[in-house]
């Protein structure tokens, strides 16, 4: 008897894991709503919260850019945020607004994360 329980816990364990991931969705930021250009910068905003949202950015690439993330009472592993491409590692407000500049990017891919690795984002830049 004791097995059969055991199981049976462990199946609904598996099955809470298998939903929560199914429904974190693409968190893809479509047409670039958190991408914009202002007097010639752009500007690409993320939040920082259990993980950044949008995990996955389109922008411009050729322009001078800052990636400005916005925090609110951030105490997990996300308040730190690392770009190895970029040689980045900074520590985000608790409260508030941290802007990186990332100078002018070239196309390609950006890959960030958290201070832990465990969240990732990324930033495509397109001509």
């Amino acid at each position: 008897m004791k097995k059969i329980v055991i199981s049976v816990l462990l199946v609904a364990v598996l099955i809470g894991m298998a939903l929560a991931i199914s429904n974190t969705g693409d968190k893809t930021a479509i047409n670039g709503n958190n991408v914009s250009v202002v007097d010639g910068k752009q500007i690409i905003d993320l939040t920082a919260k259990s993980g950044y949202s949008p995990e996955k950015s389109v922008a411009k690439a050729g322009i001078p850019t800052t990636l400005r993330f916005t925090t609110s009472g951030n105490y997990d592993c996300s308040s730190s945020v690392r770009i190895p491409s970029m040689n980045v590692s900074k520590n985000l407000e608790l409260s508030g607004i941290t802007e990186i500049d990332l100078g002018t990017p070239k196309v390609g891919v950006m890959h960030g994360s958290c201070g832990m690795g465990m969240y990732p984002f990324e930033i495509n830049f397109e001509e």
